[in-house]
């Protein structure tokens, strides 16, 4: 392959990674933030740990997501010894395979994994932390029979 193919097939990749980031970042805000439970959200791609969409101002650094990452791996310990996020301790509520709910006073973690995915959001003391489980759980159910 040329240089300039090269180019253009690079581009066109990018181009793709974009338009699949974007409607990433629409679904998060449809389906999450816009039920107003939901503060902060993400979507991560487990096998790299890489953001592939962030609600506006929800930073992950990649210490934080192979944290969240790893609870996964033994539930009975998240269970036991909590979540360290975001400069916090959190309590946990619910460990298993696929989800994870933590608390810290009055805001909350739920964490969610599909088959490729895992889905991050956060609640605040105004919000109601049945409806933003609901909310993940549902956009979770919808990423895994996309087989996703």
């Amino acid at each position: 392959m040329d240089f300039a193919k090269w180019e253009d097939h690079l581009r066109k990749s990018f181009e793709v990674d974009a338009v699949k980031m974007n409607q990433l970042s629409n679904l998060l805000q449809d389906a999450l933030i816009s039920t107003g439970h939901v503060h902060q959200c993400a979507i991560i791609r487990r096998n790299d740990a890489n953001v592939r969409a962030s609600s506006l101002g929800f930073n992950l650094y990649p210490d934080q997501v192979s944290l969240l990452l790893d609870a996964f791996k033994n539930p009975p310990q998240t269970r036991q010894d909590g979540i360290y996020f975001d400069e916090a301790q959190y309590k946990c509520i619910r460990a298993d395979k696929n989800s994870i709910y933590a608390k810290c006073t009055k805001k909350g973690l739920v964490l969610v994994k599909t088959v490729t995915l895992m889905i991050i959001a956060t609640y605040n003391e105004n919000m109601f932390p049945s409806v933003c489980v609901e909310a993940v759980e549902k956009l979770a159910d919808y990423f895994k029979e996309k087989g996703m």
